[in-house]
């Protein structure tokens, strides 16, 4: 037993759940989409293998939608857009995303996505972020194409080496987004950085994480103080 917890991450034995807490006042109309405080953010297990993170992630919810922060720390070199290769050769990030929470399956259902957010860097050290949606392999059934022009993105360099992006799902963009009827989804991510290795919520590609909801975590949508 002692050999086989050697071989594994940490995260690999832990199912917690995450919280993300309401926001009302999101997306805004001016300045950052989110600019959410420190009290968003969702739980980080680098520190289980020993590890630094440079990478933050917040979260916040509305009847609205839902909303997601990514902040990069320690950036040395340019911001790196490689279209035609696998995103972890670039800067930015993976998110997936199952608006039902079925992680008792191994196979994607029509609620599970897998979005890409790339960022491309201008002459004046500004930044724009592209996103896509790409197929959950294996599925059962593939999730319905989203309008990508409603997904709202921001992103900005933050002094020297930092970077943030920011991300907006309106609710009627999400099927099976519904805080009314249920506030717990399912969630795993990608961070990546064209000169550090990926940085993952839990366990990493090692792992089918890219096609198997059950090896991501619980969000669960609560109310401020609750």
């Amino acid at each position: 037993m002692s050999n086989a917890a050697s071989l594994l991450p940490q995260a690999f034995w832990f199912r917690p759940a995450l919280v993300c807490l309401r926001a009302d006042d999101i997306p805004q109309e001016k300045g950052p989409l989110l600019d959410l405080p420190e009290t968003y953010a969702l739980a980080d297990f680098e520190g289980l293998e020993g590890r630094e993170s440079w990478s933050e992630v917040r979260a916040a919810w509305n009847a609205r939608g839902i909303g997601f922060e990514f902040r990069v720390k320690g950036k040395k070199g340019p911001i790196v857009h490689l279209p035609t290769q696998p995103p972890a050769f670039s800067d930015g990030v993976e998110l997936f995303l199952d608006t039902r929470d079925t992680r008792d399956v191994h196979r994607g259902t029509r609620f599970c996505r897998h979005f890409v957010f790339g960022l491309i860097a201008d002459n004046k050290k500004g930044l724009t972020a592209v996103v896509e949606q790409r197929k959950i392999p294996r599925a059962l059934a593939d999730a319905p194409a989203i309008d990508l022009d409603k997904v709202l993105t921001l992103a900005e360099r933050i002094g020297a080496k930092d970077w943030r992006l920011e991300v907006w799902f309106p609710a009627e963009a999400l099927n099976g987004y519904d805080p009314e009827t249920n506030r717990r989804l399912g969630i795993s991510y990608q961070v990546n950085d064209s000169e550090r290795p990926s940085r993952f919520l839990t366990v990493g590609r090692d792992f089918p994480i890219g096609e198997d909801p059950s090896l991501w975590l619980a969000l669960e949508c609560q109310d401020v103080g609750s």
